[in-house]
């Protein structure tokens, strides 16, 4: 079966593929990947909308980049720099919006906007008004685990189990939010490669995703172009396409339910190519 997310008001969005394809709109002028910045309202809505045309079934929209050494920027910007966006794109298309921040205030304004889906790297942790403003919503959330700050994440992250540490700190945020009025069925999980974690940490939080979604939550996976990519294939980002195909390939037989990506349609052909092979069944020679 297809992976499913309920919306708020009841309205359940069904892929029509083995994931879901999170379109990434970064409205920043330094997010990781020099091609996927949209420094103009008007970038930005062109990159949104070649996504749409191109199949994505939702887009990420973050005013804020969280990459390793960045810094975290004021309020005042991230609204500037989101919150337009949003409105603009919105008088063009109805695809579900994932907001990418950490601050309520942002949340609120975009959900103002017509936004649907909560997109937090703290797991609800930075903003004491985060959690309230989902509950009353009933958006659904994304958890993602990360260790430290961007600014100082990737100093000599240390795990003894990354794939069980990781996983044990998704359950609990999980159950910590669902106590506090989250449904189970708006929950979704990050275990937030790159966040804080060793090159042999990502490549085994991928191989090891099935614990991570033992609980009944649906999995995303960010492994767009990232550096442990570049590691694995010897690439740089702008090279890093087939890499991310094949990585986000495992990860969605190994359960991830939604693909953040930078590049939709050629997701979107590995994916269907997954899906009519596997239709197929396991053939045997009698």
């Amino acid at each position: 079966m297809n992976p499913r997310i309920c919306l708020s008001k009841g309205r359940i969005l069904t892929a029509s593929l083995p994931a879901f394809i999170m379109g990434i709109v970064n409205a920043t002028p330094d997010s990781f990947w020099a091609q996927s910045r949209s420094g103009t309202l008007a970038a930005g809505l062109e990159r949104a909308l070649v996504m749409t045309e191109e199949g994505a079934d939702m887009l990420d929209i973050g005013g804020e980049s969280t990459r390793p050494g960045s810094v975290y920027i004021d309020e005042a910007e991230e609204l500037r720099r989101v919150i337009p966006l949003v409105r603009e794109i919105r008088k063009h298309t109805s695809i579900p919006i994932s907001i990418d921040t950490r601050r309520s205030s942002v949340m609120k304004a975009a959900l103002d906007e017509g936004a649907d889906i909560l997109n937090d790297i703290s797991a609800l942790e930075d903003d004491p008004g985060m959690i309230p403003l989902a509950a009353g919503t009933g958006i659904p959330v994304i958890l993602m685990h990360k260790k430290g700050e961007p600014e100082n994440m990737q100093n000599n992250p240390v795990y003894t189990d990354a794939v069980h540490e990781v996983s044990a700190y998704l359950f609990n945020r999980a159950e910590i939010v669902r106590q506090a009025g989250i449904q189970k069925e708006k929950i979704i999980l990050d275990p937030g490669i790159g966040f804080g974690k060793r090159y042999e940490d990502n490549c085994a939080l991928i191989a090891g995703l099935a614990e991570i979604g033992s609980e009944g939550y649906p999995v995303l996976m960010a492994l767009s172009r990232k550096s442990f990519i570049g590691q694995i294939t010897g690439r740089d980002t702008d090279n890093r396409l087939p890499g991310t195909l094949a990585a986000n390939m495992l990860a969605v037989l190994n359960g991830a339910a939604i693909l953040r990506v930078h590049d939709v349609a050629p997701a979107r052909d590995m994916l269907a190519v997954l899906q009519e092979i596997s239709n197929f069944g396991n053939h045997k020679e009698t």
